[in-house]
């Protein structure tokens, strides 16, 4: 094999890793418990995995522009709280529009800060963390907040067949497909992740993408917010906790680079429910509950290291690529003599 073909055939492997490795957790865990793999169960991850994927889709556009988002999960408590205490008897149409917004404005705080004042995303997130979480639970009086008649029977319904909440889904899916790959945004955010100065040099405006990718983010994290309140009916003060480390591991163990400027709109699918298809296998299995932590835990870390080790390979694929171009034959030239030297035997 040379080594255009063993290039092709590293590049196809990370490509279509996670798809093998999601297979194969689908043959280990049916062969661990036959129920797992029944068509209800199946049904059960994918409609499980709705809300992460909603929420990992966002959590992608700010990982493109190598940025990220630790607040999605404080942005999905806050948006079922404003939900649940504001609008308990609403019609869905309006409950939904409510959590966007709500994500929308904690997405727009976050990239105000980040952008205008220069901080890094890492810390401000990290502190919106506990400001988003301190509001929701100051809204409700840490008290567990129960999701209306109309929102509870909406996460039960079902449309020509299927669950509402895979259209869902599907429908952030779309739209986030047509903003990365039928508007400039797209292009604009993985050059900004790949090489920021030089984005801007091209003159792309680096800061306003910089602030639509964070505000998108958190319009995504109160639909998903939406869409597990619809699922669950109840928003406990530890709602939504530990989602922003579930949606960049999504994302990543999909194929999206934590480094920016590297991945694709269907990463954030794939990981969500690789991510749902363990937890759901461990039930199956009547595992320890307390051994889903670790579980977990160890999937992020996971995430990281392929990452890592995805991110070295191509680096090296692509050095590997670039090589000077031969040279035709040319024949050999002969300089002429400095003049002194010429006519240095004739005096």
């Amino acid at each position: 094999m040379n080594g255009g073909s063993s290039a092709q055939a590293v590049t196809f492997a990370l490509r279509w890793a996670p798809l093998f490795f999601l297979a194969l957790l689908v043959m280990g865990f049916g062969a661990l418990a036959p129920r797992f793999l029944s068509i209800e169960n199946m049904g059960a991850i994918l409609v499980q995995s709705s809300w992460l994927i909603v929420v990992a889709l966002g959590m992608n556009f700010v990982l493109l522009a190598a940025g990220v988002d630790l607040s999605v999960g404080a942005t999905m408590y806050l948006a079922a709280v404003v939900v649940g205490l504001g609008l308990p008897d609403a019609p869905v149409w309006l409950c939904v529009l409510a959590s966007v917004l709500v994500g929308t404005c904690f997405g727009a705080i976050n990239a105000s800060l980040i952008v205008r004042l220069g901080l890094p995303a890492f810390i401000v997130t990290l502190a919106t963390i506990f400001v988003g979480r301190g509001i929701g639970l100051f809204l409700s009086s840490t008290r567990i907040v129960y999701a209306g008649p109309t929102v509870s029977g909406f996460g039960r319904a079902e449309l020509f067949g299927l669950p509402v909440l895979l259209w869902i889904a599907a429908a952030a899916t779309a739209a986030a497909w047509v903003l990365l790959n039928r508007t400039p945004l797209g292009s604009y955010v993985r050059s900004i992740g790949a090489d920021t100065e030089g984005a801007r040099r091209v003159g792309v405006p680096t800061r306003a993408v910089t602030w639509t990718v964070y505000a998108l983010c958190g319009a995504f994290a109160g639909l998903g917010g939406f869409v597990s309140l619809s699922q669950s009916s109840a928003a406990s003060g530890a709602f939504g906790q530990g989602a922003e480390f579930l949606a960049i591991a999504a994302a990543v163990l999909g194929g999206t680079s934590l480094f920016g400027g590297r991945g694709n709109l269907w990463a954030p699918v794939i990981g969500a429910v690789l991510i749902m298809t363990v937890q759901n296998g461990l039930v199956m299995m009547n595992a320890n509950p307390y051994a889903y932590p670790v579980i977990t835990g160890s999937v992020i870390f996971l995430a990281a290291l392929f990452d890592s080790i995805r991110s070295r390979l191509q680096a090296k694929l692509e050095r590997h690529s670039i090589r000077p171009e031969p040279q035709p034959d040319q024949a050999p030239t002969f300089q002429p003599l400095p003049a002194e030297t010429s006519t240095r035997g004739q005096s």
